[in-house]
């Protein structure tokens, strides 16, 4: 069987905005949408705004010397797909919230990763690995 979509709920405070930022800065194609809510095709993966009246606080830990927001979501990009969005966010004036970097550099899990994030300020992360077969690697540098 292969790789099915995922489905990931998340809330937003103004489905306006958030359709625009989904639809004109990452390319997503809107599916239903209705006053309380929007859903998204991220590369295949189906995603839904949902309007609240605010947002929740977000807490952040430290990752290979950076505070990385605990919630977030994103996608693993092939490496040279990661490198021609993050010229696209170059261009287009987008706001990097962490990086564009390279994470564990020199280790087995090394990645490239750049954070940004909604007008609702959820963050979303891309990475993207040189070798895929890196993606689940259980090695990691000791006391990590």
């Amino acid at each position: 069987m292969g790789l099915r979509p995922f489905h990931l709920a998340f809330p937003v405070t103004d489905i306006g905005r958030a359709k625009a930022f989904y639809t004109e800065v990452l390319g997503c194609t809107v599916g239903r949408e209705r006053p309380s809510s929007c859903v998204f095709d991220f590369q295949g993966h189906q995603i839904v705004a949902h309007r609240v009246e605010a947002m929740p606080s977000l807490a952040t830990n430290p990752v290979d010397g950076h505070a990385v927001p605990s919630m977030h979501f994103g996608i693993v990009l092939a490496w040279e797909a990661w490198h021609a969005l993050k010229e696209r966010f170059e261009q287009q004036d987008v706001a990097f919230a962490l990086g564009p970097y390279m994470r564990y550099a020199g280790l087995p899990g090394a990645q490239a990763t750049m954070f940004i994030c909604d007008p609702s300020g959820n963050h979303l992360e891309f990475k993207a690995f040189k070798d895929d077969q890196r993606i689940f690697d259980p090695s990691w540098e000791p006391g990590a």
